[in-house]
């Protein structure tokens, strides 16, 4: 029989929630919508800029009440600058904060069901171990964004394996501890089926688009150059192999091609140097950095874009990876281009949305967007098309949300 929804608790832990935007928001507003009595167990919110937003603190709104769920907000150390310490130190203190919160939560208050949604560090899933433990028949549902410990060593850069070792363990523990693990990429499974038998558990739970593209229309996006316009949205950072896409840009303007324009939007660590490259190089002409911009504008500029892009670098993770990015594009109607392997570039394929080439292959790269620069409007559009249909098929909200009430359920 399923449970009454007014009088069941579920409690999600998550590093990041309101007022930072990831998708653990919707799923809380939209349980407590559905009449769910939920509570969240997160930070105090300081991503992405480092430090706590405005009317938040270590002292101030600690707890609030936001769209009918509760919030608890740890205390931690903000992020910094990101370096490693920093963020080390932000991991650390969440994670010794959130057990310490989470013991007394289960002591003096029962839950039915924990989701843990499990971007960075894999130790957010301990205060949901803890829990589990004093109460052994709270439903863990383990949502994983991120593998662990692969991201440690690939986008972290740590080699030493007793402390991959460690890591590991943890990993184990959490999926161990699960009813139901929920993999936001089908690449997943073999990493996760790699460190027990967990195969049973195992769940498609991907992101989606859904609202991501509510346009704020009074807002006012700066111009943009005539010409092809190819659009990358969002983190510049060193997954997303800023080097090899601007090689592409600079093969392109070395062969003359002057109506191509790369139209970055977003910030990141690695802004500085994708700026310095583009003055090294004279490609201010066909380059364009236009800074971060709310979310809410973004459907605003990718309607002005001809062609959506995304890359990330070949590595093990990453091409296990369907970045949400993707999703994102493909709601927006618009063909997508891609420099990468595995997960991401199988759905452009799937999809027939788009084209994409082998990460790090930036000649291929540059020759594919000269090509799609020539391509009749209406076969752009009926990739985009394509995308867009895709894209309400396989990776809406709605779907998804009615596999997490059957998975409440059980």
């Amino acid at each position: 029989m399923a449970p009454k929804k007014d009088t069941h608790k579920i409690l999600i832990i998550s590093p990041h929630f309101h007022p930072e935007d990831f998708k653990c928001n919707e799923v809380a507003f939209e349980l407590a919508k559905r009449g769910y009595d939920v509570t969240a167990l997160s930070d105090i919110p300081n991503y992405p800029a480092g430090k706590f937003y405005k009317g938040y603190g270590l002292f101030r709104r600690r707890h609030e009440t936001v769209n009918g769920v509760k919030i608890i907000r740890t205390a931690m150390i903000p992020r910094g600058n990101g370096s490693g310490i920093r963020l080390a130190l932000n991991y650390i203190s969440f994670a010794i904060s959130a057990c310490f919160r989470a013991f007394f939560m289960a002591l003096f208050k029962k839950y039915n069901t924990i989701i843990v949604h499990q971007t960075s560090p894999i130790t957010v899933g301990l205060p949901a171990i803890i829990i589990k433990k004093i109460r052994p028949k709270t439903k863990l549902l383990f949502w994983v964004l991120d593998l662990w410990p692969e991201s440690l060593e690939v986008a972290g850069g740590i080699k030493n394996q007793t402390i991959l070792g460690v890591f590991e363990r943890i990993a184990k523990s959490c999926y161990h501890n699960s009813d139901k693990i929920l993999m936001s990429s089908n690449g997943f499974r073999e990493s996760i089926c790699s460190k027990g038998d967990f195969a049973n558990k195992l769940e498609y739970f991907p992101n989606w688009a859904d609202g991501d593209l509510n346009c704020q229309t009074d807002y006012q996006i700066p111009a943009l150059p005539e010409g092809f316009k190819i659009m990358f949205a969002g983190n510049v950072g060193e997954a997303q192999d800023f080097e090899n896409t601007l090689k592409a840009f600079k093969l392109i303007h070395d062969k003359g091609v002057s109506n191509i324009h790369f139209i970055i939007v977003g910030d990141g660590r690695k802004k500085a140097w994708v700026e310095d490259y583009i003055e090294d190089n004279n490609l201010h002409n066909i380059v364009h950095c236009v800074g971060r911009h709310p979310l809410s504008s973004m459907g605003l500029f990718f309607a002005q874009a001809d062609v959506l892009y995304l890359a990330l670098k070949d590595s093990l993770i990453f091409n296990l990876t369907c970045p949400a990015k993707l999703q994102a594009y493909m709601s927006a109607g618009k063909p997508v281009v891609a420099m990468m392997n595995g997960e991401g570039a199988n759905v452009i394929s799937q999809a027939s949305c788009g084209l994409s080439v082998n990460a790090g292959d930036f000649e291929s790269l540059a020759d594919t967007l000269i090509s799609m620069a020539t391509l009749p409007s209406g076969k752009l559009s009926e990739m985009g098309e394509n995308g867009k249909k895709f894209c309400e098929s396989n990776f809406s909200l709605e779907k998804n949300m009615q596999n997490l009430e059957h998975w409440i359920s059980l």
